[in-house]
């Protein structure tokens, strides 16, 4: 696949999906969410025993799910995550709930919600910390939520919840994307729509944007891109595209975070062996999220095969890489870091594993021991 692989996102055409959807990485999202009982899947052992921390052990309630529609011819079910219809009707079921921008009462960090593209239902989340001095510069990230292309929102309560405590820790400015989701929107719609996020964010780098806080408080020096899982795929190749065409203003990417990313490859890894079941379901959630995909080498999902753009033209000065130690994409997150480092980028590199732990485990247990430390580390690489 030629270098240039990612500059033609805006171009590729877009799909309707009415194919089976997702299995490992709905159940890898769901618990995440949910610590007890695990979902109905067979693979379901992995995170319910690796995100078990007893300081954090109440659990949310799982969703009521209703009877499958009598009338519609039932394509694909995964409770209680998700259910697809040959119709095309999709039935989410959690990851899409609601909750309205505030000023939390415990940290004092405020959010409200920005319009970015009407047309196609592009938004974001932003979330400013309580600031001492109104007149000071604070960073900014981008940030791009996981669940697996076809799960999540920005205005989901978990990440509300979720970024009210990491942005008071971190004073930074966060701009949390609402992109468009699978399989309504096939991949590379989220790309797209990631980029459009991305593009509006830096017209406000000379102060002249639609938006007061990003005028008033985004220092421009410390620009972040970021995500968790699918997000954090996402922010890879962005990131690629800025190097490749850049950012049409003189701004740079100051750092790449890269929480538990999202990556696939044919070739083995040793934590594919910690559930093989879910480590196989990858493929089959890849091939629905992208139908015009050549499979789990497409550069896309696999940054590092022959034909993939160069890793060594990642537009980012410092890149800072989260693994966790029970999560089946784990070596994959590690051999992101070993090949960027071995690829002739110029950049500073930190790796950091938690031990002990599942995929998203601080979205599940985010006052947990582990999860503040990896917090901790997270804003000590933004506030650098």
């Amino acid at each position: 696949m030629p270098q240039n692989q990612i500059q033609p996102l805006l171009r590729r055409p877009r799909l309707v999906i009415l194919l089976p959807l997702l299995l490992f990485f709905l159940w890898f999202w769901t618990t995440s969410l949910f610590s007890s009982p695990p979902p109905p899947m067979a693979s379901s052992s992995l995170d319910s025993d690796s995100n078990t921390t007893p300081s954090n052990s109440s659990a949310m309630a799982l969703p009521v799910i209703p009877p499958a529609k009598a009338n519609e011819q039932l394509v694909y079910e995964s409770l209680p995550c998700i259910r697809i219809y040959k119709s095309g009707l999709v039935e989410r079921y959690f990851g899409s709930e609601f909750t309205p921008a505030s000023t939390d009462p415990t940290t004092g960090v405020t959010s409200k919600d920005v319009v970015i593209d009407s047309r196609i239902g592009v938004g974001a989340r932003l979330y400013l910390p309580k600031l001492s001095d109104e007149s000071k510069k604070i960073p900014i990230l981008v940030y791009y939520h996981g669940g697996g292309f076809c799960l999540g929102s920005a205005y989901n309560p978990t990440f509300h919840n979720y970024f009210n405590g990491f942005v008071a820790l971190s004073n930074v400015l966060v701009v949390s994307v609402e992109y468009r989701l699978a399989p309504e929107h096939p991949v590379p719609a989220q790309y797209e729509d990631s980029w459009l996020a991305l593009d509006w964010v830096v017209s406000h780098a000379d102060g002249a944007g639609q938006e007061p806080w990003i005028n008033k408080h985004a220092d421009f020096d410390r620009l972040y891109l970021g995500g968790e899982s699918a997000g954090a795929n996402i922010a890879h190749h962005i990131a690629m595209k800025v190097g490749l065409s850049g950012l049409g203003k003189p701004v740079k990417i100051n750092g790449l975070a890269m929480i538990h990313p999202y990556f696939l490859g044919s070739n083995k890894v040793e934590s594919d062996s910690i559930d093989p079941a879910a480590s196989e379901s990858l493929a089959s959630l890849w091939k629905v999220v992208n139908p015009t995909t050549t499979g789990i080498d497409d550069p896309f999902i696999n940054p590092f095969v022959a034909g993939a753009p160069k890793l060594d033209g990642l537009a980012s000065s410092r890149v800072l890489v989260c693994v966790a130690g029970k999560d089946t994409l784990r070596d994959r997150g590690k051999l992101y870091y070993n090949k960027l480092k071995e690829s002739g980028w110029n950049g500073e590199l930190e790796l950091r594993e938690a031990p002990g732990v599942g995929h998203t485990f601080h979205l599940l247990f985010p006052t947990s021991e582990e999860a503040v430390a990896q917090d901790r580390a997270i804003s000590a690489f933004l506030n650098y």
